[in-house]
């Protein structure tokens, strides 16, 4: 493997590559430091207290937005708008017969895409707004300190001063763009998916502050570190055990003579994984998790407002942990269809003279494909609703250990490393890999991942 990494360091446009997608990276950190104009930086500071209502949405945002939300720069959307905006148009895709045709005629994918930017625009304005509402109601119950004024705005003025509102929607939306765009050029340019490079980027960024406060913060810091330990160990094993899994289904070419000559008679195999669609349902329920606490941001205060906003705020609960599975399970079968779908498997097989043993060729091959992948795909779906609701199977088990304690008294072990950022990490590092393995193998190098 070490080898092979050298190898990689010595190919000069390997090597740029890899520099390029660093050099992105830490262009984006030097930006989540740049914050948004008029931010309290005591207010900021009370909001992200870790005890403070509503921290583990917080949390949340400052994944997707690659660490950015800590500093309230004007990255704080991070990519999540963009995420949305690709939701949006993958639900529409199958059902609108005019976004279907645009797909399938030549640059059509380049025309959905550029309309997800258009849609991206509005979308990080909505969660500018929003996302500012939901840290001034934050704040509205968080105590400073004592013989001190406390501001329960992040923004002082925002709302109430028009030139100042635009100036914040603005450098935020223009923020999100950057972000985007900055994903874009890793994909271009660099090595692995760049959206996914980035909020791995925030995940790795934040992890050692993490750790930091499960030690310091810790009822019990030797059982929580342990089982933090355990954990990662454990999930790590499971996730890339889950992540290679391969349902092999057969598939044989007809024989064709022309001349002397014998062509086809080949056998080969369609590899459909366990996991097709890899961590992009997580991300998908990671962020449509927290649009009902941005939703509600919107509305007067009251019972149904605070109700909603201490579960998906907060991230307790058994609503939220159970709509967490089902986002994750649903998005896993919606992608996995969306994938098969349009690769057109059982029309290339008859283009291209296969046809899989038993299986009459054209729309009974398509059923079979897809009947085969829903078996397949139920295993990896139920797998990444267990991984998303980790920390809440945590919360459980310290009841039970620990039974008069509650959720929010002491540091769950597995909000260090959430199975949803675990997952995304470890995909990430995968696909990683594989472009890096790809890069070699094309250059006639002996590659690491065997």
């Amino acid at each position: 493997m070490i080898e092979a990494l050298r190898n990689a360091w010595r190919l000069p446009d390997v090597r740029n590559k890899l520099l390029i997608t660093g050099l992105i990276l830490v262009i984006y950190q030097f930006v989540a430091h740049v914050p948004v104009v008029g931010v309290d930086p005591a207010a900021l500071e009370r909001l992200l207290d870790p005890n403070t209502a509503g921290s583990g949405l917080i949390e949340v945002l400052n994944l997707l937005s690659g660490g950015a939300v800590a500093n309230f720069s004007i990255l704080a959307n991070g990519v999540y708008p963009y995420i949305t905006a690709s939701i949006i148009f993958q639900l529409l895709v199958p059902i609108v017969p005019q976004l279907q045709a645009i797909q399938r005629e030549p640059g059509g994918q380049e025309k959905i895409q550029r309309y997800t930017y258009y849609v991206t625009i509005p979308m990080a304005a909505i969660q500018a707004f929003g996302q500012i509402q939901i840290f001034n109601t934050l704040l509205v119950g968080t105590p400073g300190e004592a013989g001190t004024a406390v501001s329960t705005q992040i923004i002082p003025g925002f709302g109430t001063d028009f030139l100042l509102t635009i100036s914040v929607l603005a450098t935020m939306t223009a923020g999100t763009m950057f972000a985007v765009w900055l994903g874009e050029l890793i994909t271009e340019q660099g090595i692995g998916n760049g959206i996914s490079i980035i909020i791995f980027a925030g995940i790795v960024a934040r992890a050692p502050f993490n750790f930091g406060s499960l030690v310091t913060q810790s009822l019990r810091p030797a059982f929580d570190v342990g089982f933090f330990i355990v954990i990662v160990l454990a999930s790590v094993a499971v996730m890339i055990y889950i992540q290679e899994g391969v349902r092999r289904i057969p598939v044989q070419y007809g024989k064709r003579v022309r001349g002397r000559k014998q062509y086809g008679g080949a056998s080969s195999y369609i590899p459909i994984r366990v996991n097709p669609v890899g961590m992009i349902p997580l991300i998908f329920s990671q962020a449509v998790i927290t649009f009902p606490a941005v939703l509600v941001s919107f509305f007067p205060d009251g019972s149904v407002k605070e109700s909603i906003t201490a579960t998906f705020g907060n991230q307790q609960g058994g609503l939220y942990w159970t709509s967490f599975f089902v986002l994750t399970v649903v998005f896993t079968f919606f992608y996995s269809e969306v994938m098969i779908g349009n690769q057109n498997l059982a029309e290339n097989l008859q283009r291209n003279g296969g046809f899989i043993p038993g299986i009459r060729p054209g729309k009974r091959t398509q059923e079979y494909i897809v009947q085969v992948t829903r078996r397949v795909t139920l295993v990896g779906a139920v797998f990444l609703g267990i991984v998303a609701v980790v920390p809440g199977l945590v919360d459980a088990f310290n009841s039970v250990l620990f039974p008069g304690e509650s959720v929010s008294a002491g540091v769950n072990a597995a909000t260090v490393l959430p199975g949803a950022s675990l997952i995304i990490v470890v995909g990430v590092v995968i696909d990683f890999m594989r472009q890096l393995e790809a890069q070699l193998v094309m250059r006639n190098y002996e590659g690491f991942m065997r």
